[in-house]
């Protein structure tokens, strides 16, 4: 068993005994919504997503670029450095504060800016060191362009960057910068869970700022779902191995814990279901195990990317597209138009929904106000660019809305899915050679230099 006890130290009292959080406030009711939905707590700021940005932007203001993700790869981490799940038993029941007062500590309240979705987001991470690795969804931190971390054990909030993630598996690590001596999560065994097994699940319920408990069982093990959200690149994934309780898991709830009754973390929230289901249908949450959790953390912490697994930002050309296999310009842009933008994309394409004037805009900023060019470049097949984003490296070489993508390092280029899949081969600080047909129909070839933009 792995002696946690020198990752950080909890809150002292005059007496140097570990003082107890004070009680925890009521937890909101459930909203049902129909179908499996990812838990994080979404804001819009504007219009409602845009297009798909393919690994292709990152922040940048009307003028000039913000500061963008470091596009250096993080440092592998020591294996020592992650925790590995305990096999301890549930031992006896315990109150639902004393649980509280366990975990809640090695938690983060997760603040995140998606600048060109027009968006703000909230959600929960768990701390596994004390020099501040935060284990959260892939959901809770992907579209973000600025990440803020609250630690409930200091009170001390942190900037925060993504080591790595899965989209798959929904699950990413973040750190957060200039953190040391943070109180960590007690960690269980997930292998070790079973039906009728008490739980406590904590998190930032409807992102009020503040971790909220709710008590429950665990109702089935390995469960396989699908779950998704209404905005962000990620529209749904499948999900396996999943822990389902009838604990009251509400938005906000993502990437918090699923506790046992001995106040060890065995998963890590993640779905539930909402309105639109009978008044008979019973409460259902869904957790990660923290074993398969902690597993994709390692292969992030040893720098080993995969099919599934992206190490550090993704490659980002800035600008917004649609989704999908259909090939044709035109029909891209009337899907924009009579449907809103998908928002599957990866890097630097993502949004969805359409608002504001129509036109070619120079650039943008958001998609607040984007929609379909009113200008297409005349040729049959292609990526339609829907949207450059102001200061990224598309609009630097004089790409536009209206632009069809038509190949990539010689490469022909046909749908969006296809541009997708180039580019997301490539890092990075790379560069690329990118050919295009403009709305005046004047072709052009230019290196375009990719920078990191956000998670997917």
């Amino acid at each position: 068993m792995q002696d946690y006890s020198g990752y950080g130290r909890p809150p002292m009292d005059d007496y140097g005994m570990t003082a107890p959080l004070p009680p925890m406030p009521p937890r909101p009711p459930r909203r049902r919504i129909g179908l499996l939905s990812y838990l994080a707590v979404a804001i819009a700021a504007g219009a409602l997503g845009a297009g798909s940005v393919v690994a292709l932007y990152h922040p940048a203001s009307s003028t000039s670029a913000a500061p963008q993700p470091s596009t250096s790869a993080p440092t592998p981490l020591p294996s020592s450095a992650i925790p590995v799940p305990s096999s301890g038993g549930s031992g006896t029941s315990s109150s639902e504060q004393a649980i509280v007062n366990k975990v809640a500590p090695g938690l983060v309240i997760i603040d995140t800016t998606l600048q060109y979705n027009s968006e703000e987001a909230a959600g929960t991470g768990m701390v596994i060191t004390s020099d501040g690795l935060v284990l959260t969804n892939n959901h809770v931190i992907e579209d973000s362009t600025s990440i803020k971390a609250t630690d409930v054990g200091n009170g001390q909030t942190y900037t925060a960057k993504v080591l790595g993630y899965d989209v798959t598996g929904d699950i990413a690590l973040i750190q957060l910068e200039g953190a040391s001596g943070l109180r960590t999560i007690p960690v269980g065994d997930s292998a070790a869970v079973k039906s009728g097994d008490s739980v406590v699940a904590m998190g930032n319920a409807e992102g009020r700022s503040t971790i909220v408990p709710a008590t429950g069982q665990v109702t089935a093990v390995n469960q396989t779902i699908t779950a998704g959200d209404q905005g962000g690149s990620v529209s749904s994934e499948t999900l396996h191995g999943m822990i389902q309780t009838n604990a009251n898991i509400v938005s906000g709830d993502s990437g918090g814990p699923l506790a046992n009754s001995a106040g060890k973390v065995i998963g890590m929230d993640t779905a539930g279901n909402g309105e639109g289901f009978s008044a008979q249908q019973s409460t259902a949450g869904f957790a990660i195990p923290i074993d398969t959790a902690l597993s994709v953390v390692r292969q992030i912490g040893a720098d080993q990317s995969s099919s599934t697994i992206t190490i550090g930002y993704p490659p980002f050309m800035g600008i917004y597209i649609a989704k999908g296999s259909d090939s044709n310009p035109q029909d891209q842009a009337e899907q924009q138009s009579g449907n809103g933008f998908g928002g599957n994309g990866f890097g630097g394409f993502g949004g969805n929904g359409l608002g504001g004037n129509s036109g070619n805009q120079s650039c943008y900023t958001n998609n607040s106000n984007l929609a379909a060019p009113s200008t297409i470049a005349s040729v049959s097949s292609g990526t339609l660019v829907i949207g450059t984003i102001c200061g990224g490296p598309a609009a630097a070489v004089g790409m536009t809305a209206g632009s069809v993508i038509t190949a990539v390092n010689g490469q022909a280029i046909g749908s969006p899915d296809d541009l997708t899949g180039v580019v997301s081969k490539f890092a990075p600080g790379e560069t690329i050679s990118v050919t295009w047909v403009s709305p005046s129909g004047q072709r052009t070839t230019s290196n375009l230099h990719l920078t990191a933009g956000p998670p997917q």
